[in-house]
């Protein structure tokens, strides 16, 4: 909730800027895992067979796929939490540029590998060293903005979770366009890497951007300055509703804040008038239940996504809805959902921080698992297919987009609120952590659940 003497964000700028860098966020992410291959194996331009590798081939000795989750969540989770201590000691906007920038220039040097022929095994050494590297950056720059975001009216916090989401429907039309170009495979997957290179463009800009919008600074200049306001602000939220929910009279509410700033200056002369540093621990406190709910659902998403969802095949003869099944109902479906999910907090909040559903529909979540699983996928040794049709896996993946998406969005929302102002920060960065962290333990169970196939 903006504060009532808050500059208007003019033509919604500050949403925009937010949104597209929510966008920037996750594009690496969901431009590797969108162009998995399904093997490697052979000679000739790896790079470039991404692209052009069917999803749904018989082998994959490297585990690729795996390996790319597992290789992104684990610097993600290293560097969210060094990004802790980074923040003391590293200005904002370096961390925040500084990554943006590198981002961009590893994409570039991806992109560039189109034109080298290389043998899968070094083409993999190098794929997963980018992989590491760009999402090193991609924690360092999610947690900054989280950080940011903290300080910022919860909308704020809901459009940069929805521009992650529009990441991944980017990736899959991208994918998509691809395939059906009609192109060589090296032209093909030399557009496909340049994409996000603009959209890593378009973040930058819009970052350079905030310090010219005035609503921007009016959040961002002085954080410090604005916890005191912030927590007058939240008395006066507190204040317009008596025991009854009956709303109080703007003058009451008026006249309680000045009586409190009279009071003021009769408290002990040694008594801070600004808030202490906000306590880790004290704030872990209050949110542990949301950071735990967080864990727990990014925990299952990776644990079978992309792992196991991509392997799934139509059921149908061979032919264009077989080759388009896996793109369109795994990546495409999911992310168009998730994007839906997460908008969704946008209207509302439901369940609230007080309530105990929220831990209930996380942990509902786990039925995914064996479902999936028992879907058709033709490579399988040990688990019998219980789900062959193609409707069951997608009436399943709209139900685990769509609570993946509102699920991750909510409990983002909700931990500011359950922290003082002062401590929303911190909160913030907490919950970034707690969010490396799920999506860490999912791609780590991910190599399990693919050996129990």
């Amino acid at each position: 909730m903006a504060r009532g003497d808050a500059p208007r964000d003019s033509y919604h700028l500050v949403g925009i800027s937010f949104f597209i860098l929510g966008l920037g966020t996750l594009l690496p992410w969901n431009f590797f895992i969108t162009a998995i291959p399904a093997r490697l194996a052979g000679a000739g331009n790896s790079t470039a067979r991404i692209l052009s590798t069917n999803h749904t081939g018989p082998e994959d000795a490297f585990n690729f796929n795996n390996w790319v989750t597992l290789l992104s969540q684990l610097p993600l989770l290293l560097f969210t939490l060094l990004n802790s201590f980074l923040y003391q000691c590293v200005p904002e906007t370096v961390r925040i540029l500084g990554s943006l920038l590198a981002i961009l220039l590893l994409f570039a040097l991806t992109a560039a590998l189109v034109k080298v022929d290389m043998s899968p095994g070094p083409f993999f050494s190098i794929t997963m060293a980018s992989v590491c590297f760009i999402n090193s950056f991609s924690a360092v720059l999610q947690g900054s903005l989280f950080g940011q975001l903290g300080t910022m009216p919860s909308t704020y916090s809901t459009l940069f979770l929805s521009g992650q989401g529009l990441a991944g429907i980017f990736a899959a039309l991208a994918m998509l366009l691809s395939m059906a170009s009609g192109v060589d495979a090296e032209t093909s997957a030399l557009g496909y890497f340049i994409t996000p290179c603009v959209g890593i463009l378009m973040s930058i800009v819009c970052y350079l951007s905030l310090p010219h919008l005035k609503f921007a600074r009016y959040y961002l200049a002085n954080k410090s300055s604005q916890a005191q306001a912030q927590e007058l602000e939240t008395k006066a939220e507190l204040l317009q509703s008596d025991e009854n929910g009956i709303p109080s009279s703007p003058q009451k509410v008026a006249l309680t804040l000045d009586l409190d700033l009279e009071k003021e200056p009769e408290s002990e002369p040694d008594e801070p008038q600004k808030p202490g540093k906000p306590s880790v621990f004290t704030v872990f406190q209050k949110i542990w239940l949301t950071a735990l709910c967080l864990v727990l659902v990014f925990t299952v998403t990776l644990s079978v996504f992309p792992a196991i969802t991509a392997m799934v095949t139509s059921s149908t003869s061979p032919g264009k809805w077989s080759q388009f099944f896996n793109p369109i109902c795994c990546f495409l479906l999911f992310n168009i959902m998730d994007w839906l999910g997460r908008s969704l907090t946008s209207y509302f909040l439901w369940p609230d921080e007080d309530s105990r559903l929220l831990p209930l529909l996380v942990c509902l979540r786990f039925l995914f698992v064996p479902l999936f699983m028992l879907c058709h996928v033709p490579q399988r040794s040990r688990l019998p297919i219980l789900f062959p049709q193609d409707a069951y896996f997608i009436t399943f993946m709209l139900l685990f987009a769509v609570s993946n998406g509102y699920l991750v969005s909510l409990t983002m929302c909700l931990a500011p609120r359950q922290v003082l102002p002062h401590e929303r920060e911190v909160a913030g960065a907490l919950m970034t952590f707690f969010l490396a962290l799920g999506l860490s333990c999912g791609a780590s169970l991910s190599f399990l659940f693919k050996a129990l196939l």
